[in-house]
C-alpha cells in the first residue's frame, strides 16, 4: 500500500517493506514505494536504464539509469481519472460509461474510430491518444537521457499502452519485485 493500512487489515507488520529495504540508489524519501519496487524490478530484469510507465488512477513514470539509481519521474492523471475530469469539470460533457473508459489489450480498443463523431467517443480516443502520446514522450526524453533505455509498462491500464508502444508489459510489476525481495522463496 502506498498509503496508511487500516487497522483491521490484518496483514502481519514485520514483513512490511519500506524504502530503506529497498537496493535501489538515490532515492528521494517521499517516492512511493510501488514506483520505487517497480523501477528496482524492471531495472533487475533489464540491467538497463529503464523508463516504468504505471497506468492506475494516476499515470506515474519512474527513471532508473543503468547504474540501479532513482533520476526521476512524472505523474499525471490516468486514463478514468481523466475521463471524470472532463466530465465533472465541463457543462456539456457526460461521465462515460464504463464500456469506453476501459480499453483493453488484444482487441478492438473501444471506441475503434481514431476521429469519431459523438462526443463521448471523442472524449474516450482523445484521453487514450494524449496518454499513448505522453508515455510515448516520455521514452524519448529518457532514451536521450539515457541511451538504451527500456520501456516498462505495468498497472490497469497498461496493457493497451504496451500494445501501442511495444513496450514490456508486466502488470504486476511491484508484486514480482515484492516477492523478490521475500526472504521466503515459497511466498
Amino acid at each position: 500500500a502506498v498509503g496508511p493500512l487500516p487497522a483491521a487489515a490484518g496483514l502481519d507488520r514485520h514483513r512490511r517493506i519500506t524504502l530503506g529495504q529497498l537496493p535501489l540508489g538515490q532515492m528521494p524519501p517521499w517516492l512511493g514505494i510501488d514506483r520505487a519496487l517497480a523501477g528496482w524490478q524492471a531495472r533487475r530484469c533489464s540491467r538497463t536504464a529503464v523508463l516504468v510507465a504505471d497506468a492506475g488512477t494516476a499515470l506515474s513514470y519512474t527513471l532508473v539509469d543503468g547504474q540501479g539509481r532513482f533520476d526521476g519521474g512524472r505523474i499525471q492523471a490516468g486514463l478514468a481519472l481523466q475521463l471524470r475530469a472532463l466530465a465533472s469539470g465541463t457543462a456539456g460533457l457526460p461521465a462515460l460509461p464504463p464500456d469506453l473508459n476501459t480499453p483493453r489489450a488484444g482487441g478492438p480498443h473501444p471506441p475503434a474510430e481514431l476521429w469519431p463523431t459523438a462526443t463521448a467517443e471523442a472524449m474516450a480516443v482523445g484521453v487514450r491518444e494524449g496518454l499513448v502520446a505522453a508515455v510515448a514522450e516520455g521514452w524519448q526524453q529518457a532514451r536521450s537521457r539515457h541511451p538504451g533505455c527500456r520501456l516498462w509498462i505495468t498497472g490497469g491500464d497498461g496493457a493497451w499502452i504496451a500494445e501501442r508502444l511495444a513496450g514490456i508489459h508486466r502488470p504486476c510489476l511491484a508484486l514480482e519485485a515484492l516477492a523478490a525481495l521475500s526472504p521466503d522463496p515459497d511466498r
